[in-house]
């Protein structure tokens, strides 16, 4: 009788120290991440599966890695979400689709930028917890009924979205919740759907820590 192999942990990708530079912000393709997030988090079998970015399976994304995180109105940034547009013409639009096909060899549909610097140092949880909240960006585009829009191929029409909540505490404080905060309270009530345990194991962290 053959021996059964033992599952293979998905270890969780980490930028390369050329990605890291102290003097320039330095881009560089990230592909073992949207490995990472196909078998992590898009398959059916992966331990971090979520059913909410079903649409993103198919989904024209690449990953890149930024050399470092940068600040923007007092907050630091160390992920970003784009869709691909080109607002230039002529030379200007040849440069930047060149240097798309020079990272991805295409032009994808949407880009997602993670800080090197943070990657490299934060917990198994808050990168999948990062990972994650970009994902939430691409939305599957609805109409003004609310129906999913499909693309002629028959794939979800995707689009960026803003986060559910943006408030601040004081008002929150003096006039109570509105219904998007009032939700997310509920949410944050019950417990998380994803245990530590299999963030361990997506992340290939020490299994012995978790067990």
């Amino acid at each position: 009788m053959a021996k059964r192999q033992s599952e293979p942990t998905i270890v969780r990708p980490v930028p390369p120290e050329s990605a890291e530079d102290e003097l320039y912000a330095r881009l560089m393709p990230a592909p073992e991440v949207g490995t990472w997030v196909q078998d992590s988090i898009l398959a059916e079998d992966g331990t971090l599966h979520n059913l909410d970015h079903t649409h993103l399976i198919d989904a024209d994304l690449c990953f890149l890695w930024a050399s470092s995180a940068f600040s923007k109105q007092g907050r630091t940034v160390v992920g970003q979400t784009e869709q691909v547009m080109f607002r230039a013409g002529g030379w200007q639009k040849a440069r930047q689709e060149q240097q798309m096909r020079d990272w991805f060899g295409r032009v994808p549909a949407f880009i997602i930028t993670l800080a090197a610097d943070y990657c490299a140092q934060c917990s198994d949880a808050e990168f999948c917890s990062l990972v994650e909240h970009e994902l939430y960006h691409i939305a599957h585009d609805t109409d003004e009924f609310g129906t999913p829009k499909f693309t002629k191929e028959g794939l979800p029409k995707l689009a960026l979205r803003g986060h559910d909540v943006e408030e601040f505490v004081g008002v929150v404080r003096r006039y109570g919740p509105s219904p998007e905060v009032a939700r997310m309270v509920e949410a944050a009530k019950g417990p998380a759907e994803v245990s530590r345990l299999n963030i361990a194991h997506a992340c290939g962290t020490c299994l012995m820590k978790a067990a």
